[in-house]
């Protein structure tokens, strides 16, 4: 199960930090073409999923690899089973079925995560 907590964990880290990143740095011009989604919501806010995407995907792996409070990698990966669940419910709310099927792939992994986290952890 460690193996397979590391795999998954660095799969989702990396997915994070990109979408998170991008969601942090770039205008809502730039933002546009891959999530539509972003004029329906405030700015502020899109910046705050971003930093939340982009702490989650560093609690997913700083605490597990220091050995300090390595239960954080859990309440991370529990955190991006929340962020997936506001996301799927704003791509509901807007009619965008199709839309979540990515969101169903990132809950069922940090899902996974946080059930192999708490297996070793």
């Amino acid at each position: 199960m460690h193996v397979a907590y590391w795999i998954v964990a660095a799969l989702l880290a990396l997915f994070y930090a990109y979408a998170g990143g991008k969601k942090v740095l770039q205008n809502p011009e730039q933002l546009r073409p891959m999530m539509g989604w972003v004029d329906s919501v405030p700015l502020p806010f899109v910046r705050l999923i971003g930093a939340l995407e982009v702490l989650g995907a560093i609690g997913l792996l700083l605490p597990p690899l220091t050995g300090i409070a390595a239960w954080l990698a859990v309440a991370a990966a529990a955190g991006l089973v929340l962020v997936q669940i506001g996301g799927m419910t704003l791509h509901l709310s807007r009619g965008e079925v199709r839309e979540t099927g990515l969101n169903i792939v990132l809950l069922a992994l940090a899902a996974l995560t946080v059930w192999l986290g708490t297996g070793w952890l």
